[in-house]
């Protein structure tokens, strides 16, 4: 159990707090960017719109996250990657919801501060999974997980939800 909490630990601290985390402090240090509290009307609803895409970001990857450890016995990293096919929660809807929780944490972050360079870092972190994860993750799981995979793959789409889940056929509600 405190083996299985510390793998966790690592992966989120190596890539998701790298991403989300230090990163943008870097960037907001680099470029002087400080939070300021907003003067006009339209720096308020950049700002709370803000805070409403990153909260979103955050609950989609918590849940994300739960489900890969309880249902698919593994990590987010890829050293240490799920022993199951996670078809349930967030993944009914999308099939990279860690990856979308994190993109709209950096959207979020970026609409938060009224910052150009963080938004170009979350564009540059979409552009980076739009080509490692057909390249790298999604041959990887067709080849561990076979045929329910790729019938997943073909009901879910990568990043963009579907409004209705997905279920494979033997758990059609």
């Amino acid at each position: 159990m405190i083996s299985k909490l510390i793998r966790h630990l690592i992966a989120i601290v190596a890539l998701t707090i790298s991403a989300a985390v230090l990163v943008p402090i870097w960037i907001a240090r680099r470029y002087a960017l400080t939070y300021h509290f907003p003067t006009m009307s339209w720096e308020t609803l950049l700002q709370i719109l803000g805070v409403v895409v990153l909260v979103v970001g955050l609950v989609l990857f918590s849940a994300s996250l739960y489900h890969f450890a309880t249902q698919g016995r593994g990590t987010l990293a890829p050293w240490d990657p799920p022993s199951q096919l996670v078809v349930r929660g967030p993944y009914r809807f999308v099939r990279n919801p860690m990856i979308s929780g994190i993109i709209f944490i950096l959207l979020g972050e970026a609409l938060l501060l009224e910052s150009l360079p963080h938004a170009v870092w979350a564009a540059l972190f979409i552009t980076i999974n739009l080509i490692y994860i057909p390249l790298m993750e999604e041959p990887g799981l067709e080849a561990r997980f076979g045929e329910p995979y790729r019938r997943y793959q073909q009901g879910v789409p990568r990043f963009i939800p579907r409004l209705r889940p997905w279920y494979p056929e033997d758990q059609v509600p």
